[in-house]
Parts: C-alpha cells; sequence; structure tokens
C-alpha cells in the first residue's frame, strides 16, 4: 500500500489524524503545513481540540452539530445529511490559540482542516450562502466545486478549503497538474490532502501522484472514507462507471494562494476545450 494512503482508524470517533508531524514518509519527507482530523460522531456525542499554533476550519459534511468556539455558541449547524445530496455545508473558522467543540445532535461526520495561524483572523461561521458553486471541465472531464474557503474569501491565514463531486465515470483535477514550487505567481507550493468519498459506498477511485522525472509516481486506489496525501507532483483522479466521487481537499503553504501549472504534455487537452467554448 502507498505511503500516500490513509485508512479510517475505525468507524466511530477521531478515524482520522493526520498531522504534519505524522505524514511525513519516504514520499513525504518535507509535509510541514496541511493536518486534516475526521470524526464520526453519534447523537450527543462530542469532538473538541484547542487550536494551539494552528488554525481550523470545522465542516460539517454530514449531519448537525451544536457549535461552539472560543466562548461563542452557533447552535445547531448543518443541514446536508449525506454528502452527495450535493448541497453545500456549513463550516466554522477558529484561529489560533483557540478551542472548539462540536455536539453531534444527529449522526454526524465531521472534517477538521488545519494549517499554521498566524493571528490575522477572527472566529466566523461560513454559512452555506457564504459559500459559491461551479462548474468546472467539460464532457467527461466535468466536476462541480464549492469553494469553501480558496483565496478569493479572505476568511483564513493559511487554510485553502474546497469540495469536489465528479460525476461516475469522469476525471477530476485534471488535466494533471502540479503546485511544489514556491515560485509566486507562477506557481504556489502547496501540499494537498484529498477526503475521499464514493456513492454507493463499496465503490472505489484512482488517483495518481507523480513527479515530472517520474522520481514519485504512485497509482492509488481510493475507498471510501480515504484519504490520499499529495505532497508534490501532478494528481488526478478518476471515478469509474457507476460510482460518484467526492472530495474535500485541504491545501496550505508558504503563502495563501494557489497558482499550478498543468502537465506540458496535457496542456493541449485545455487548449482544445478553451476553443470549443
Amino acid at each position: 500500500m502507498s505511503e500516500l494512503l490513509i485508512k479510517p482508524s475505525g468507524k466511530s470517533g477521531r478515524v482520522l489524524n493526520i498531522t504534519p508531524k505524522n505524514a511525513k514518509s519516504s514520499l513525504a519527507p518535507d509535509w510541514n503545513y496541511v493536518g486534516f482530523d475526521l470524526y464520526h460522531l453519534a447523537p450527543g456525542e462530542t469532538a473538541a481540540e484547542h487550536t494551539a499554533d494552528r488554525e481550523v476550519i470545522l465542516v460539517i459534511v454530514e449531519g448537525r452539530a451544536n457549535l461552539f468556539a472560543n466562548g461563542v455558541e452557533f447552535g445547531t449547524c448543518g443541514d446536508r445529511m449525506n454528502v452527495f445530496e450535493k448541497t453545500k455545508p456549513t463550516c466554522l473558522y477558529v484561529p489560533n490559540d483557540g478551542e472548539w467543540r462540536a455536539v453531534a445532535d444527529t449522526q454526524c461526520v465531521v472534517a477538521v482542516c488545519s494549517a499554521p495561524g498566524k493571528s490575522g483572523h477572527e472566529l466566523r461561521l461560513i454559512k452555506a450562502d457564504d459559500i459559491g458553486s461551479e462548474v468546472r471541465g467539460q464532457g467527461a472531464n466535468t466536476r462541480h466545486i464549492h469553494p469553501i474557503a480558496m483565496e478569493e474569501f479572505d476568511v483564513a491565514d493559511s487554510l485553502l478549503v474546497t469540495e469536489v463531486f465528479t460525476p461516475a465515470g469522469n476525471w477530476s483535477s485534471y488535466p494533471p497538474h502540479r503546485h511544489d514550487e514556491d515560485d509566486y505567481p507562477r506557481m504556489t507550493y502547496l501540499e494537498e490532502t484529498y477526503y475521499h468519498r464514493l456513492n454507493p459506498v463499496q465503490g472505489f477511485g484512482f488517483q495518481r501522484v507523480f513527479t515530472d522525472d517520474r522520481s514519485l509516481d504512485e497509482a492509488i486506489a481510493v475507498s471510501d472514507g480515504e484519504v490520499v496525501l499529495v505532497p508534490k507532483g501532478h494528481h488526478p483522479c478518476g471515478a469509474p462507471y457507476g460510482y460518484e466521487m467526492y472530495y474535500l481537499n485541504v491545501m496550505a503553504g508558504p503563502i495563501r494562494k494557489w497558482r499550478f501549472e498543468n502537465h506540458p504534455e496535457h496542456e493541449w487537452i485545455v487548449q482544445r476545450d478553451a476553443a470549443q467554448t
């Protein structure tokens, strides 16, 4: 199994705990920014953390929970009972040196996206109405995007968070692209995690992570609930016929901007599609 594939540790409580410390491996020796936790909570169960030197964005992936942070009660949040309803989530930004708590009102899944905090932003509830929606690509490259906290939304110091729905049989994060050089404005260095879900749940998807020189070249089969780490390189993924794919992306690096380059051998796809629109 690839070191870039992280499987959940169980079915309840904190099932994923990815940190800059435990994400380091021979394939990701320089992992320093992105963290990702995931909680599966039954009604009445609680998840709580101190943010320390990191900022977090809580994403209520499924279900409803009562949210509390830094002495503020936000009440019952979340309307999406199943992620494949494709409605927008409710999220909460908590700065560094803070604390948060989520108490499940229903069965719920709460993602905790984290990165270094700089005390530059205030506690904020990110409502569904705050989140945009866009369609990217065309044909079998079509996917649907909810940009929860991309750079146009000045809500965080380091974090970039988005969710993507890929129809069955389609490709996503495609053509292959990379953002692994700290050379702004040409490109930004951003680590990235992909939290995958499949519908129906017994399905699988594929993600490839590879560099131009093939010093890193991993072809990964992903199941529902698993995470792929992208420390560098290109990282397209595909949903087989019959199974639609969701993923929640978390990115962070030295600066909060997303600048990437497509693989030069596959750039023609972008040019062709642009000419056809």
